[in-house]
């Protein structure tokens, strides 16, 4: 069920591995004895604020009522039903942000909202959404991204923090274009899929017509060589480049067949 997963991903993990594995020798000024002590530090490290993290959402975040939004809890089962991304932790955080994030380097893995989302986004757009955060977690991302995240502090040089970041960010991107694949097969419509990108891009967009005039805007995005520099520094894909992927992904065989098996797996109840 993970064969959505972005070509190249995988590749592009093992170099980001390499570069980390040289900027650790560097560092340590190729005393090999060091390395081992530095990712325990960087694995308790990663641990300790990952639970602070949870921390602050249990005193921030809101619960989800089953009597009062059940079409909310509906919809995120409909989601891990399709996903399979293992145990996860849901929060409501209040907002006027559009945005959600998974977080977490043990299961469950926390799953993040913005409450602006439920206001602004159709259903199907909010599935989208979810079924994106949700496919970090199922693809393994997250205590990926947590682990290797936390040794962004150690290299002193400029020169290796330069590469380090290069080939991490590059690994990030690859990442965004596999759960954006997980989450067209969460909400199976590829134009709510769009629409929810664009929404996130320009959060006033809401009519046809502005959004509509969004997409004739990001056309343009990579047109530009500024942006394309930017990029290359970005955790995230241009929003029209992802919109491609999927479009195009959308047309392909691998992806009738898994909008099938995963449309099935969500009419099975719990």
């Amino acid at each position: 069920m993970t064969s959505y997963r972005y070509p190249g991903e995988h590749a592009i993990f093992f170099l980001t591995l390499g570069v980390v594995s040289f900027v650790f020798l560097l560092t340590a000024g190729l005393s090999v004895c060091i390395l081992p002590l530095l990712l325990v530090f960087v694995i308790f490290y990663s641990y300790q604020s990952n639970l602070a993290h949870h921390q602050m959402l249990l005193q921030k975040a809101l619960q989800i009522d089953p009597q009062k939004s059940p079409g909310v809890i509906r919809l995120i089962r409909d989601c891990a039903r399709k996903v399979k991304p293992g145990k996860i932790q849901v929060y409501v955080y209040p907002s006027n942000t559009m945005n959600a994030y998974t977080f977490g380097f043990s299961d469950p893995k926390g799953l993040v909202i913005f409450s602006r989302l439920f206001k602004e986004m159709e259903e199907k757009e909010l599935s989208f959404v979810v079924g994106h955060e949700m496919g970090h977690a199922a693809l393994g991302h997250v205590w990926v991204n947590t682990l290797i995240g936390g040794m962004a502090g150690f290299p002193q040089s400029l020169g290796l923090m330069f590469i380090f970041s290069l080939v991490f960010r590059w690994w990030n991107r690859a990442c965004e274009f596999s759960a954006d694949r997980a989450g067209l097969l969460a909400c199976g419509d590829l134009n709510k899929a769009t629409t929810a990108l664009v929404k996130l891009a320009f959060e006033e967009a809401d009519t046809p017509e502005e959004i509509r005039q969004a997409l004739q805007m990001l056309d343009t995005e990579d047109d530009s060589f500024g942006n394309n520099l930017v990029e290359l520094f970005s955790t995230h894909p241009m929003i029209i480049r992802r919109i491609h992927n999927l479009k195009d992904y959308s047309g392909t065989a691998q992806y009738r067949r898994l909008q099938e098996q995963v449309n099935q797996a969500a009419e099975i109840p719990d």
